[in-house]
């Protein structure tokens, strides 16, 4: 583990990455303590004030603190991205695992649904689902973890291709060893590197999709805090308070960039081919 550790580190900017990462999954945990404000409670007095010593970066259009509501929309954004994504990789590890392991008609039949799913772009495919079962917090995840499942399918289906040809898996085969046993045992263990490299990835770019939807008017009811909702209120106040609108869109940024540099540093600690490059 130390070792593991210390190659995943060895590079600048992934430790840095991870440091972001911890940051905000702290700032999200601790947001009462961090900010003293209520994140929903109006303050028409003080509408659309610019960052001074009581409102470090200002107010909204609804005399909201900024900083209180970029601090407490970080937790929607995590928990989107992370009950979505663990969604998707748990049913994308299982028909992943079936598929590659049983082929035939099954193979068949999830495969040609993963292709359909994959020709549609994971935001549209976002936007119709929405369209069909609406916004708010628990269906924006459901929508999310659906139009992510096909790349977790692909991934493991590809392990599982490879690794069921090894002699050990022929070998617990000719002693009796039931499927489900060669399944859990043997393939799923050797399979699981690659996504948990991809789970990294995926939620910066499921929060990323969360923000999408969420300017669009499909994420999360108002008044809850979520960075696409608060850039998607700011943009017509860019003139009179840009910072509104900026500020939300360099918290996604900086998250997404974090989760991404994390994740190549895993797949560069996880793939024996690579860690002669880092």
């Amino acid at each position: 583990m130390g070792k593991t550790l210390k190659l995943l580190f060895k590079r600048k900017i992934v430790l840095v990455s991870a440091v972001v990462v911890v940051l905000f999954v702290l700032i999200a945990l601790f947001a009462k303590t961090v900010v003293p404000y209520d994140p929903n409670e109006a303050d028409l007095h003080n509408a659309l004030e610019q960052p001074n010593l009581k409102h470090l970066l200002g107010t909204d259009n609804f005399g909201r603190d900024i900083l209180t509501r970029l601090v407490y929309g970080s937790r929607v954004s995590l928990l989107v991205g992370v009950l979505a994504v663990c969604m998707a990789a748990m049913l994308g590890l299982l028909l992943g695992l079936v598929s590659g392991f049983f082929g035939g008609i099954i193979d068949s039949v999830i495969m040609r649904v993963c292709e359909m799913l994959l020709s549609i772009p994971q935001i549209i495919l976002a936007l119709a689902l929405g369209a069909v079962i609406g916004g708010g917090l628990f269906n924006l995840t459901i929508l999310l973890g659906i139009s992510a499942i096909p790349g977790y399918i692909r991934i493991i289906r590809s392990q599982v291709l490879s690794i069921k040809q090894m002699d050990y898996i022929m070998a617990q085969k000719i002693i009796g060893s039931g499927n489900a046993r060669i399944i859990f045992r043997h393939v799923l263990h050797n399979s699981i590197s690659p996504m948990i490299v991809m789970m990294t990835q995926t939620v910066g770019y499921t929060i990323l999709a969360e923000a999408g939807l969420s300017f669009l008017g499909l994420g999360v009811n108002p008044p809850t805090a979520s960075w696409g909702g608060m850039i998607n209120d700011g943009k017509s106040y860019l003139t009179a308070v840009p910072i509104l609108a900026i500020s939300p869109g360099i918290c996604v940024m900086t998250l997404v960039m974090s989760l991404n540099f994390v994740g190549d540093g895993l797949r560069d600690v996880l793939d024996p081919r690579l860690r002669g490059t880092i």
